[in-house]
């Protein structure tokens, strides 16, 4: 049987709820509670796994802090053994508008800590990675208040919409792979 492991990223502790910053964290929280799945607290994650169409998905969120993402992927690539290929990593994204979901089978940081930290751990930049579109609606100099900050009451009238299109995607890259759901997904 296949297994995949979907980590995503955020920070742990309740400051950080509801933040841009973690919408990986809520997406696989979106994920979990449609399979009526609960996280539990293992080394360097939170820990969820459930089967889908005759896959293991093995959901993560890392409990290291953002810049520190790389221990707990490797740690559970490793324990779990699971290659490369079939890691997908959910990320917020400043590049992109607000709810835009982009697949991508490898790529820059982009400035991103967790990614940059993630391509230094596993000691390459191709491993896929789900980013998600949280705008860039922010002046100089205040990026890291804009993506720690929570969602506005316009910008959640979006969200539910596009986690439910990341749960999809999620889903169609552990059964069909990455090229056909980047295909069927990207920029929809």
């Amino acid at each position: 049987m296949s297994k995949y492991l979907i980590v995503g990223l955020g920070n742990i502790g309740e400051e950080y709820e509801n933040t841009r910053h973690n919408i990986g964290f809520k997406i696989l929280d979106s994920l979990a509670n449609e399979n009526s799945l609960k996280f539990s607290s293992d080394r360097l994650a939170s820990i969820s796994e459930f089967k889908y169409k005759g896959r293991t998905l093995i959901l993560i969120k890392p409990t290291t802090y953002m810049n520190l993402s790389g221990k707990a992927i490797n740690y559970w690539l490793q324990t779990e053994k699971i290659k490369k290929e079939n890691l997908l990593v959910i990320t917020d994204d400043i590049a992109l508008p607000l709810g835009l979901l982009r697949l991508k089978g490898k790529g820059s940081d982009g400035g991103h800590n967790g990614l940059k930290n993630i391509q230094e751990v596993l000691n390459t930049n191709e491993y896929a990675r789900l980013r998600f579109g949280v705008g860039n609606e922010f002046s100089k100099g205040k990026q890291v208040d804009y993506v720690l900050g929570k969602w506005s009451e316009d910008e959640k009238t979006i969200l539910n919409e596009r986690i439910n299109t990341a749960c999809d995607i999620i889903k169609s890259f552990t059964t069909i792979g990455l090229q056909l759901t980047m295909t069927n997904f990207n920029n929809k």
